[in-house]
């Protein structure tokens, strides 16, 4: 029994996929950076710089992000080297946003893949501990997608840096195994949010719902039309809880997968439209339909393949 749950436990850690869920995943966050990156322009200085010249001085974030740990990439590694070689505050904060601007078109285009992957990494990192009164779930999930993707076996096969230097196919199980972790990861997160939420009242009755969407800068819909809903609300609230705590399971059933991943879709796109909070539902739905979006896909595309080719068949036959 012992050497069979070994083989079963290995093809489960490390399946055969293709690299595909990776073009979804480098794609899917170099267009997140790029956003992040554009709609920070305009603040950038304002929330990192030192104080009396920010909303929030960036040394109290990182002497706080230093007692988890003084190893903690912080934006103040990068002004602290520039000036030792005479470059100023707001040059340096400046040319970090350049540089997780242009990390994230690189990993649009697929071009120095591994290399914007680490960037990119390290730059939000820096400039989310260095913001850590500032940042919120989407920050620290982008962290991770970026973690991620620069462990993973890249090139993918759609980039400029596969068209360009032809490497050779990465191995399909190493493709696998890191989607994988990142399918357990996904797991992890729903379940542990949505036991949160069912272990309280609030989401039961609404009342959480209905303070999320009134409570500003969040409150795009007016009160006024929520009442109108409440009852809908309830509904929502608890549809909610059992979305994400049934996720561990049904994400896993080929017959459910498709459905629940519909449905986690549509919770982050309402997410985004009705709260404004348009970064974390954007990278909610990368993260998924690289974990699960292709498994989901490929039955359905085959259910059609077989169709047409049994339609194709009756033809001939007749």
């Amino acid at each position: 029994m012992m050497p069979r749950l070994w083989t079963r436990l290995q093809q489960f850690l490390f399946p055969t996929r293709s690299d595909k869920w990776l073009t979804v995943l480098r794609t899917g966050l170099g267009l997140q950076v790029t956003v992040y990156a554009l709609f920070l322009r305009s603040d950038w200085q304002y929330l990192f710089a030192t104080t009396g010249k920010g909303l929030v001085s960036r040394e109290l974030g990182e002497a706080i992000t230093a007692f988890d740990s003084p190893l903690i990439p912080r934006l103040g590694w990068l002004v602290a080297l520039a000036r030792h070689i005479g470059i100023a505050e707001e040059a340096t904060l400046s040319i970090a946003w350049a540089c997780l601007l242009c990390m994230g078109l690189l990993l649009l285009l697929g071009l120095f893949c591994r290399p914007a992957a680490v960037f990119a990494w390290f730059l939000h990192l820096a400039a989310t501990e260095s913001g850590g009164l500032l940042a919120y779930g989407a920050d620290s999930l982008m962290t991770t997608g970026l973690f991620y993707l620069m462990l993973s076996p890249l090139p993918d096969r759609y980039s400029l840096d596969h068209a360009m230097v032809k490497t050779k196919s990465q191995d399909p199980q190493v493709s696998g195994f890191w989607q994988r972790v990142l399918q357990l990861h996904l797991c992890f997160v729903y379940f542990f949010g949505g036991l949160a939420k069912c272990l309280g009242s609030g989401w039961w009755d609404g009342t959480n719902l209905w303070r999320a969407l009134t409570r500003a800068p969040f409150n795009t819909i007016s009160p006024d039309t929520l009442v109108r809903v409440k009852t809908l609300i309830v509904i929502l609230g608890i549809a909610i809880c059992l979305l994400e705590l049934g996720y561990i399971v049904f994400i896993w059933i080929k017959k459910t997968r498709l459905v629940w991943l519909v449905c986690i879709l549509a919770m982050h796109v309402a997410i985004g439209v009705t709260m404004g909070l348009y970064l974390f539902a954007l990278v909610m739905i990368v993260l998924n339909l690289a974990a699960f979006g292709l498994d989901s896909a490929i039955p359905l595309l085959g259910r059609r393949r077989r169709a047409h080719v049994d339609v194709l068949e009756r033809q001939l036959s007749s």
